[in-house]
């Protein structure tokens, strides 16, 4: 099984239709290609712009297609125009049409196993709880979730179908 990515320049890469197969008949990610997540979520948060809180995020999506998405967090003098990482790597994704999702990858400078914040959580689960969403450390190391472990319980899209009392 090849555990190399084909990167394009700037942004966008693809994993290899092999390690893709793997991924979507196993559900998990080889070692291999976990320590590839991480150097794509690192190459996002060496591209973050992060002037006022120097806090570097960067996020690289999987999407069901094997389209990888890179994200880094960025920022604003008016802070709540500011994205995370997640939310630009998945809105990359989402406006280049794809909508479904195997993993995301976060990076940061801290040595400590930092989780995608609530609302990041929140966006998304709009695309599916089953996404594996893995907090990487600087040196590599991570934890590994499924996204309806960091959020249980949550709200989506389905819940906008239920049924409303009068």
């Amino acid at each position: 099984m090849s555990s190399s990515v084909a990167i394009k320049p700037i942004s966008n890469g693809t994993v290899p239709k092999d390690v893709l197969d793997e991924i979507l008949r196993t559900g998990k990610l080889s070692a291999a290609f976990e320590k590839e997540l991480f150097t794509l979520a690192s190459e996002a948060k060496n591209r973050s712009y992060a002037p006022y809180s120097k806090f570097r995020v960067g996020a690289a999506v999987i999407a069901t297609s094997g389209n990888i998405y890179l994200g880094g967090n960025v920022e604003s003098a008016s802070y709540g125009a500011t994205r995370c990482a997640e939310q630009t790597a998945f809105q990359k994704a989402v406006s280049e049409g794809d909508r479904r999702f195997l993993a995301v990858g976060v990076a940061t400078d801290t040595d400590a196993f930092i989780s995608p914040c609530g609302i990041c959580r929140q966006f998304m689960v709009e695309f599916g709880k089953g996404v594996i969403v893995y907090n990487f450390k600087p040196d590599g190391t991570f934890k590994r979730y499924l996204l309806s472990e960091l959020l249980p319980d949550s709200f989506g899209p389905e819940d906008l179908d239920r049924p409303r009392g009068q």
